[in-house]
């Protein structure tokens, strides 16, 4: 089967169905994948993108907590694709098709649609979480696995030794066979001829369809799994069928003008939230947005560009070292190394820096935000000040051990 017809005959299947519970008040009333991040999108957009970018087009995202919202945005904005062709994105909720439990772990999620899976007939599955922020080629992945003729295969990201007690670490040998996984070890394995590196799942599985249905089937017969791929199945594996690690910098998305070709993030904390949008207001960002051969897509709706007001003394709509989304209005205040979604408004005399407003928000007269995320659809009250003093912004909102603060409207409501 050569590569084309073997992209056509993979299902990829997005498990989008989690809370996000470290993301705080952010997923309060929104599902994890559909937090908004850079700027214009979601972060789903990003497994999307790179599924239809990489000839993957039959696409099934797995929802369950508080999901109108992604639902909304996958139904507006990724309708696209041609059901002649054999193309989709749908949209597959928690249905309780298998008994009466909701989904129990990200194994039991694919377990419990078997039945739409076997009626497509895919001869592979690609497994992948929705709130990750990468650019990865799963063609190459495909090919790869395809090659080397194993039963699953593992995408892996190289970790510094220090830190691969945070992750699920994979000991390979030279040839990328999996000999062993360990779940957050405190001495973890480094990689044959890199003894500063560990070899870290990234979530993200290929699978022969027939291998992965019946692998499915006995894991939910046996009452001591919790149901999970990284926790349950992928050791399980392990010396029981042909595993081998994908290797990401094989299938990462190059450019030569980005210096990190390695980029992947786990937003699933509000300092990495913060810090992978401050990283896109840097002068040469770690992530690459602006590579035209590989798009991230998202649902576009008819938006003003970003609107600029007054040059007077004291009164100066500026942005400095920022990101503006359409639909803005800057007026007579400062922005600086902040990244402002669609349909914000910053008004006179105000100052934000280093912050992340997300959409819909409106920012009162002589107010000064530092280091703040601000949930969407909240108005700042004139004068408020948030980031300079750490009590203060305790006793009001949301403030975590590295200085961000959350903000939301509910909490702006409880302050009168």
């Amino acid at each position: 089967m050569d590569l084309n017809t073997a992209c056509m005959q993979t299902l990829s299947i997005i498990l989008a169905g989690g809370r996000g519970s470290r993301l705080k008040q952010l997923t309060d009333n929104r599902s994890k994948p559909a937090v908004p991040i850079a700027g214009k999108y979601k972060i789903i957009d990003f497994p999307l993108s790179n599924c239809v970018n990489s000839g993957m087009r039959r696409i099934a995202v797995l929802t369950q907590y508080r999901s109108h919202t992604l639902n909304q945005h996958v139904q507006r904005g990724w309708n696209f694709l041609r059901s002649d062709f054999n193309e989709f994105i749908e949209l597959w909720p928690a249905q309780q098709q298998t008994g009466g439990d909701w989904y129990r772990g990200t194994a039991d999620a694919v377990f419990q649609n078997l039945s739409m899976i076997d009626s497509l007939d895919s001869e592979y599955v690609l497994i992948l979480a929705g709130d990750h922020v990468y650019k990865q080629d799963y063609s190459i992945m495909l090919k790869e696995h395809m090659e080397s003729g194993a039963d699953v295969s593992v995408a892996c990201i190289e970790v510094p030794l220090g830190e691969a007690d945070q992750f699920g670490i994979m000991h390979v040998d030279e040839e990328d066979n999996i000999i062993a996984f360990e779940e957050k070890p405190t001495n973890p394995p480094t990689m044959p001829g890199k003894p500063e590196v560990s070899l870290a799942s990234m979530g993200i599985y290929i699978f022969n369809t027939k291998f992965l249905s019946e692998n499915l089937r006995s894991d939910a017969s046996d009452d001591d799994s919790s149901h999970d791929f990284g926790k349950d199945l992928i050791p399980f594996f392990v010396g029981r069928c042909k595993i081998k690690a994908h290797h990401f910098s094989h299938s990462v998305v190059k450019n030569e003008s980005y210096p990190d070709q390695a980029y992947w993030r786990d937003v699933g904390t509000l300092s990495a939230y913060w810090e992978s949008n401050m990283d896109l207001t840097r002068l040469v960002p770690e992530l690459d947005l602006y590579d035209e051969a590989w798009p991230i897509r998202t649902a576009q709706y008819q938006r003003p560009a970003a609107k600029f007001n007054y040059n007077y003394e004291e009164r100066i709509g500026t942005a400095l070292n920022s990101v503006v989304s359409a639909g803005c209005i800057v007026s007579g205040s400062t922005v600086e190394k902040s990244i402002l979604f669609n349909n914000v408004r910053v008004n006179s005399y105000s100052r934000v820096s280093h912050s992340v407003i997300l959409p819909r928000c409106d920012i009162g007269r002589h107010c000064r935000l530092s280091k703040v995320v601000v949930d969407s659809d909240c108005h700042i009250p004139e004068g408020t000040i948030i980031g300079e003093d750490s009590v203060a912004d305790a006793a009001r909102f949301y403030r975590n051990s590295d200085g961000v603060t959350l903000v939301t409207q509910e909490m702006i409501e409880a302050l009168n």
